[in-house]
């Protein structure tokens, strides 16, 4: 095995039993396997099929149920926030989330603070942080603290503000062909396709 491989292997299992980032989870990894920092990382495909690897052996029996009470969790948020054209990406549109997964739903707005406006008059609590941006600049990321009734736990929904105009790019397929986010009716064609016998 290589470092990068071993470093992706280590890296899975943080991301599934802690539920770790991707970035964060490599950079534990390195310190777990008590590389050098500048030891070259794996890429983050290379990391998710190490992340597909260990769920298949690991979590096979618990994780797609997981999965599924996610996205339901996810689509209902989605139809509550309809007027941001909202977009599911991460580990619950990519099909590698647990119960330790943060739901990521990007939303798309003419005024930045509409979508805080829209959370206040909804009551929901809400905290603001900030995230990097598909142009590299910092936006405003809310979170919110959802509870999930089939996980029987609470779980973080995180709201990235992103320009109206970002929406243009947000479907173009990632460079194994697949696309790194979804709206409402492409999640409900992928929970349409796991409910199928």
């Amino acid at each position: 095995m290589n470092t990068t491989t071993e470093i992706a292997a280590a890296a899975a299992r943080l991301v599934v039993e802690e539920g770790l980032e991707y970035g964060p989870a490599k950079q534990r990894a390195l310190r777990v396997l008590g590389l050098p920092a500048r030891t070259p990382l794996p890429g983050n495909d290379e990391l998710e099929d190490q992340v597909r690897e260990y769920l298949t052996l690991f979590c096979a029996d618990t994780q797609p149920a997981e999965l599924a009470a996610l996205r339901a969790l996810a689509a209902q948020w989605m139809e509550r926030l309809a007027e941001f054209r909202p977009h599911l990406t991460g580990a619950v549109w990519r099909g590698t989330a647990t119960r330790l997964s943060n739901i990521h739903l990007q939303l798309y707005c003419d005024d930045p603070k509409s979508a805080e406006i829209a959370l206040l008059n909804l009551g929901v609590d809400y905290d603001v942080g900030q995230v990097r941006g598909p142009r590299g600049d910092q936006v405003d990321c809310l979170v919110i603290a959802a509870p999930c009734r089939p996980l029987n736990e609470t779980v973080s929904v995180a709201l990235t503000i992103l320009d109206y105009d970002d929406q243009r790019g947000a479907l173009k397929p990632d460079a194994r062909g697949r696309s790194e986010r979804g709206d409402l009716a492409a999640l409900r064609l992928l929970m349409d396709k796991e409910n199928a016998p």
